[in-house]
């Protein structure tokens, strides 16, 4: 006990719902929600593990952001609908 601060060890770590981040819950409840509520359970467990596991591989270690700057980028600011960037047409003067 000489140290006199405490610096946590991970920082950046991002809050989990169970064993699952947010995005990755959200991508397993919406379809299971889906498939009950359509009477179609069948469908949703299937949907929201094929979900989780694509969301998953597209995230593949890197930050939750990632998933929102990709569909910014192919989807455009039309679909994404953020505030702060350029207009999508402006990306390739942006950098």
């Amino acid at each position: 006990m000489s140290d006199k601060y405490f610096v946590p060890r991970r920082l950046d770590d991002p809050e989990l719902i169970g064993l699952w981040t947010l995005d990755e819950f959200l991508g397993l409840a919406i379809p299971f929600a889906w498939g009950i509520l359509s009477q179609h359970i069948l469908l949703g467990v299937p949907l929201s593990f094929g979900a989780w596991w694509v969301l998953r591989k597209a995230k593949a270690g890197r930050a939750s952001s990632w998933v929102v700057h990709a569909a910014y980028w192919y989807l455009g600011e039309s679909f994404v609908r953020l505030k702060a960037t350029p207009p999508s047409h402006c990306r390739l003067l942006a950098g």
